[in-house]
């Protein structure tokens, strides 16, 4: 609940999103981890403490200018006793393991507007002689946020989006489903940057196992005892950003004839299998789904002692269908291709990530699209952005 409010509560909201440890309990607002020094000029660490005021389930104005403190009483850097906020010292129980130890009063003429101006008046003349004594002492210590069950898809708070001031924006992004087909070097940085979305499922789909060579081409760094005992590619991705994301379902299959109706009922697929041959079947499977969804794919070949190549991300929706299908490889080559020989280009798979993301939140609204294109194609040489396929 205490989350919920703050999310709910504009001048809250800014605290934590500025770096503030806030807590609600017991019907009081708290700031943890405040800098202050004491008597010995060494600096502590205390809480500070308002009476919150509701609105229903929102926070209103403060209903006096008076703060309280759990510690010692915060001084100046000589170690004598902050007067100008002095008010009254007793110990009194808050909550089961919170004591309040003093009582501070600073009133500025018209009150203050909000929590935020309050709390953060109070820690800055607390934390400032702190500050003087030891630079890197701040009560703005950007702890991390646990969310609470039912409140995020994420097991802690999404505070980039908040800090940004875009969460309008990243909710355009909270789909019911999506599916993940191939968890190869491409596949597991998309799910590295749709995990970072408010997607509620996220449904990964591989039946090979997480070799070492995967390694060299996917995201994160994996441990020699993980590689050693050589688990499937969607469980090892599916664990490791569980630990993020929650509604993430691994299935340890290749998508085929038996189980693609798994993916009826997705809103939206990112298809990244080196198989042209798995891909024909499953492509024509969600055209008559009606689901839309990016293919994506990379040709890289070896001239002499440099690599050249082209990353593809290929778009399909209604009314883009046939296009769509033109443009991708349903036949599974000859074995010439260096890609297919597993060259480790994990900047590649995490380009070709990238700009698969960057179409599909396009697709949804989160940003811009003036040209809307459905084919794009990425020249290592040139450094060439290529769109095709207009809408």
């Amino acid at each position: 609940m205490s989350q919920q409010l703050i999310n709910r509560s504009p001048d809250l909201k800014r605290l934590r999103d500025e770096g503030y440890d806030v807590e609600v309990r017991a019907g009081h607002l708290l700031i943890k981890d405040v800098p202050y020094v004491n008597s010995q000029r060494q600096v502590k660490r205390g809480v500070l403490v308002s009476v919150l005021t509701l609105a229903g389930d929102t926070t209103t104005r403060p209903s006096d200018h008076v703060a309280m403190f759990s510690g010692e009483h915060p001084c100046n850097k000589d170690g004598s006793e902050i007067v100008k906020i002095k008010n009254s010292s007793s110990r009194q129980q808050i909550d089961a393991d919170l004591y309040i130890d003093h009582s501070f009063s600073s009133k500025p003429s018209s009150g203050y507007p909000d929590y935020f101006e309050k709390m953060d008046t109070y820690a800055t003349i607390i934390s400032s002689p702190a500050h003087s004594l030891d630079p890197s002492a701040t009560a703005k210590t950007f702890p991390a946020i646990k969310a609470e069950e039912g409140e995020s898809v994420f097991n802690y708070i999404d505070t980039a989006s908040s800090r940004a001031e875009i969460n309008m924006v990243s909710r355009k992004l909270e789909l019911e489903k999506i599916a993940i087909v191939g968890l190869g070097g491409t596949g597991s940085y998309v799910l590295d940057l749709v995990a970072k979305t408010p997607v509620k499922e996220i449904h990964l789909f591989d039946g090979d196992r997480f070799s070492q060579h995967n390694a060299f081409r996917s995201p994160g760094a994996p441990s020699i005892e993980e590689l050693i005992s050589q688990p499937k590619k969607a469980s090892y991705n599916g664990g490791t950003y569980s630990r993020m994301h929650r509604g993430i379902y691994a299935n340890d299959y290749n998508i085929d004839v038996s189980n693609v109706g798994q993916l009826e009922g997705m809103d939206f697929v990112f298809l990244c299998l080196d198989s042209g041959v798995a891909k024909k079947m499953i492509v024509e499977k969600l055209e008559q789904f009606g689901t839309p969804f990016i293919d994506v794919g990379m040709g890289v070949e070896l001239v002499d002692d440099t690599l050249f190549g082209v990353l593809r991300i290929t778009t399909s929706t209604d009314g883009k269908r046939e296009s769509a299908r033109e443009r991708i490889p349903f036949t599974d080559g000859d074995g010439k291709d260096d890609y297919s020989r597993n060259i480790q280009i994990a900047d590649l798979n995490a380009l070709n990530a990238a700009l698969a993301v960057i179409k599909w939140k396009k697709l949804f609204g989160f940003y811009g699209d003036l040209e809307k294109e459905n084919f794009s194609t990425y020249t290592i040489d040139g450094n060439t952005l290529i769109n095709e396929d207009l809408s």
